[in-house]
């Protein structure tokens, strides 16, 4: 056999497995990401009850075993996507290459530091893939139209946030002078954080104000924070009517595996490699 034909004989494979991994057109492919979400979930579920002291005492040894098979499933996984992918450590820095190997390492890291392996819970992230197997392209154009509009609001949001700051360091200064630490307002920052729960409507009631003063000023707080929470919201929804755009396939790009191009894009918005 020719040099040329090892290599195109290769090349056929890496894009035969890409097809499988990245994609879920085909039948082997959907195949391959409905096994992957059920091994994901079984993973995490042996993680969850691990913990339990009676399971763990009966079953310890089996759910180490099992535990330690997904593991080495997900790593042969993760390599598989780094060598059919054109540009593997596009891929790697991606969301979803940091997830794929956040959701090997606790495993290997618990050799050296027992108890890190339940840090492997960050696997329901990769769930997220269920999205494309269930090849649900409405959900992936809706997906990409509000992480648009998020980053479109991105800095009328911080704006706001630094706004919201000003307001609780203000209104929880005055809230320190006025009821004083004799009502449970020992410092400026408890006065804050109390200013923080009120603001946001959330209550929990371990410190409240005694004095007139300082229940209607918290009073004004508490309206100010029915408006302030409505501000984020209109600022996102207006952003997502002006992103609304074309509809996007769930095609994976075979050099940087990106997904949420055009439905009529003949190239990669991201890495410029052909569709």
């Amino acid at each position: 056999m020719k040099f040329s034909d090892k290599n195109n004989l290769k090349s056929d494979w890496r894009l035969k497995i890409h097809e499988i991994i990245f994609e879920a057109d085909t039948r082997m492919g959907k195949l391959f990401d409905i096994i992957l979400i059920i091994s994901i979930v079984l993973s995490i579920i042996i993680v969850m009850i691990d913990i339990i002291s009676a399971i763990n005492k009966q079953y310890g040894d089996t759910l180490f075993i099992l535990e330690w098979i997904f593991t080495i499933l997900f790593t042969i996984e993760y390599f598989l996507r780094l060598f059919t992918v054109g540009r593997p450590l596009k891929y790697a820095l991606s969301f979803f290459g940091i997830v794929d190997l956040l959701a090997i390492l606790p495993t290997y890291f618990s050799l050296l530091l027992p108890g890190s392996q339940y840090f492997l819970v960050i696997r329901i992230f990769r769930l997220l893939r269920v999205f494309r197997v269930l090849k649900l392209v409405q959900y992936v154009g809706e997906a990409r139209l509000l992480v648009q509009a998020m980053k479109a609001s991105k800095r009328k949001i911080i704006v706001f946030i630094f706004t919201v700051l000003t307001i609780v360091v203000i209104f929880g200064s005055l809230m320190y002078v006025i009821e004083g630490s004799a009502n449970g307002f020992t410092s400026i920052p408890r006065s804050i954080y109390w200013a923080i729960v009120t603001l946001t409507t959330v209550g929990y009631g371990d410190v409240s104000p005694a004095t007139p003063i300082g229940q209607a000023l918290a009073a004004i707080i508490m309206i100010l924070g029915y408006g302030i929470i409505a501000v984020p919201t209109g600022i996102v929804t207006a952003e997502m009517t002006m992103a609304a755009g074309k509809p996007v396939s769930t095609q994976a790009c075979t050099e940087c595996s990106a997904e949420g191009h055009d439905s009529d894009a003949s190239h990669c918005k991201y890495c410029g490699a052909k569709l």
